[in-house]
């Protein structure tokens, strides 16, 4: 096979098979917004569920480091593309049992404690899949076009998004009593089915050059995770603060604007819903463009522009969301997705690979990306408790975004550009 054939493989694999294993992360939220509040918690405050349906959808943040590192540290031994086939079981099958789960009616206290426990699973394999992707696809990829070919990581994720955000927005369209009763299931459901599509992609994808590489002259290490930090320790700090503001921006937008739209302005949850299809098919259209700019201009300026936008949008964004126009919320959805998250999202992939030495790459990647993931995977529990402190009035959320966007400046702000270096070295 042809390196160009090769090549091609590798981005359709990492592309489908990301968006079908973030298709199950992203479908977790929707449900927690819209419908998990009442089934699988209290039905007599509906705020309080809410609440309590965003804390287990923080949880998956919670391990995603712990996947992030287990895996990483199988990733760094036995290679990407083992890794990932068997985070795609873990993922498919976690999402697909949570469509069988009964709710609390049904079992009481055991309907939550189950729900969280495989919210724990879909986290496992969420903190493992971007990274071995990404680098997979970026190991792949020929100089001066890393950022380009390892964008498409990203792009997977936000199809991920806009396929779980879809397959809500036609469930919506059963009437209340059939969504509550078994329509809700349905998009959890269909995991079963797309883990075999995502299986026979995966499966015809080669490993990685510079892994098979490492194997052939066995430079393999025994503790990736403890290398990693090691010889990497002000890269695995800039890890951590560089993911933390794009993931508050996706969550807060696809999470916790879907429940605040319906529950606070009186909008429909199908609007919502479309304004977060919307804000994803915005950002998959310009992250190739975002990609390649970065082998241009370098990964530094790109990823300090587009905090600079989220901080400077924050407060506009909710302005717009607050007048209840369907218009305007739409529109303020899609600005944020186009200047304040597709940038850094679009450079995320190979900024991380380019972090780390080949030896611990994936495990470096996964484990400070996660983490940063975990400080800030809580946005919507946050932007739910920060809402009701001010009487439902969003303003304490658009701080909290400013906040974050603070964090990751500085992340960005210390990082060195990296978009000519030798990704094949192994320190």
């Amino acid at each position: 096979m042809s390196a160009t054939s090769e090549l091609r493989r590798v981005v359709a694999g990492a592309l489908v098979g990301t968006a079908l294993e973030w298709y199950d992360f992203f479908i977790y939220g929707t449900a927690a917004a819209l419908v998990f509040n009442r089934l699988f918690f209290t039905e007599s405050d509906p705020a309080a569920g809410t609440i309590a349906a965003f804390a287990t959808f923080g949880v998956g943040f919670v391990v995603r480091p712990f996947g992030g590192i287990l895996f990483g540290h199988l990733s760094d031994r036995i290679g990407r593309r083992s890794t990932l086939i068997i985070t795609t079981v873990i993922m498919g099958v976690s999402t697909g049992l949570i469509g069988l789960l009964p709710t609390y009616p049904a079992i009481g206290v055991w309907a939550p404690i189950l729900l969280t426990l495989l919210r724990v699973c879909q986290g496992l394999g969420a903190g493992a899949e971007f990274g071995g992707a990404a680098t997979l696809l970026a190991e792949h990829a020929p100089p001066g076009r890393r950022g380009y070919y390892a964008s498409f990581a990203q792009t997977g994720v936000q199809i991920g998004l806009v396929l779980g955000t879809s397959a809500f927005l036609l469930v919506q369209l059963l009437p209340q009593p059939d969504i509550n009763s078994w329509g809700w299931r349905l998009p959890f459901l269909l995991s079963f089915a797309l883990i075999g599509v995502a299986l026979y992609v995966r499966l015809r994808v080669a490993e990685s050059p510079v892994f098979r590489e490492m194997e052939r002259t066995r430079e393999i290490v025994r503790l990736p995770i403890r290398d990693a930090i090691a010889r990497h320790p002000r890269n695995f700090l800039v890890g951590v603060g560089a993911h933390i503001n794009d993931t508050a921006v996706v969550y807060t937008l696809a999470t916790f604007s879907v429940a605040y739209a319906a529950n606070r302005l009186g909008l429909s949850s199908r609007t919502a819903l479309l304004g977060v299809i919307l804000f994803g098919l915005t950002v998959i259209a310009l992250q190739p463009f975002y990609g390649d700019l970065s082998d241009r201009i370098g990964r530094r300026p790109l990823n300090l522009f587009s905090v600079v936008f989220v901080a400077i949008f924050a407060f506009p964004y909710f302005l717009m969301v607050d007048t209840g126009v369907t218009w305007l919320v739409w529109l303020a959805m899609m600005i944020m997705g186009a200047f304040g998250f597709a940038p850094q999202v679009a450079v995320q992939p190979v900024f991380y690979a380019e972090l780390f030495g080949a030896r611990v790459r994936y495990t470096g990647f996964a484990a400070s990306r996660e983490l940063g993931a975990a400080l800030a995977g809580f946005s919507p529990l946050i932007g739910a408790a920060l809402a009701a402190r001010m009487g439902g009035a969003p303003w304490l959320v658009a701080a909290f975004l400013v906040g974050t966007a603070v964090v990751s400046f500085v992340a960005f702000y210390v990082s060195r550009e990296t978009r000519d270096m030798d990704i094949s070295l192994k320190e």
